[in-house]
């Protein structure tokens, strides 16, 4: 079936979109095409914006649109808490919960030897830069519990711990309102390991 060009040059674009398949592309480009021409520009308008006014914090490597992000710039957290994430939207999801009042450091992914990411891929070195010239009492690990995000943690528990400061992890198991009888094994395993004094 033939498409025009345009269409069919929007369709492809918008299916290198992270789980984006051409089918949902398509309707993604239909629904633009049908829009009205305001609603078009300001699409377009925000996505240039967010590319030339969005930048990463000098410090925490967080999204920011000045030199230190409002996290970092902000008297009211905790400098002596560190948390570290694999991206800036871990960021978001931790602060969405109002639980953690600490800073954050965001490596910019996971050790994955395989896709040839390696620790000078990501701001380690940037991290450990910070326990010199900051005053840090806990390091929390809050990475992704699959194969990179545990190889991660622990490769960063053993460059921390030799620095005297206190390495925790995030709990892991059972989610909020879910079932014992559905769950995995090794979920049910973590949340045994990770029990608390109640």
């Amino acid at each position: 079936m033939l498409i025009a060009e345009p269409l069919q040059t929007a369709i492809e674009e918008l299916s290198k979109l992270p789980s984006i398949g051409k089918k949902t592309a398509q309707r993604l480009a239909i629904y633009i095409l049908k829009s009205d021409s305001d609603a078009v520009e300001k699409l377009v308008t925000s996505l240039t914006e967010l590319k030339s006014k969005i930048r990463f914090c000098d410090r925490c490597y967080n999204i920011s649109t000045e030199e230190f992000c409002d996290i970092c710039k902000s008297p009211k957290r905790d400098s002596s808490l560190i948390c570290v994430v694999e991206e800036a939207s871990d960021v978001i999801a931790i602060e969405k919960t109002h639980e953690y009042n600490g800073l954050y450091h965001v490596l910019g992914g996971v050790l994955s030897p395989l896709s040839g990411i390696n620790p000078d891929s990501l701001k380690i070195r940037e991290l450990i830069k910070r326990f010199e010239v900051e005053e840090i009492n806990e390091v929390i690990l809050a990475l992704n519990p699959d194969t990179e995000g545990e190889t991660t943690s622990l490769y960063l528990a053993r460059l921390i711990k030799p620095l005297n400061m206190k390495v925790t992890r995030i709990a892991r198991g059972l989610p909020i309102g879910g079932d014992l009888e559905f769950a995995d094994e090794a979920t049910i395993g973590r949340a045994v390991l990770g029990r608390i004094s109640v």
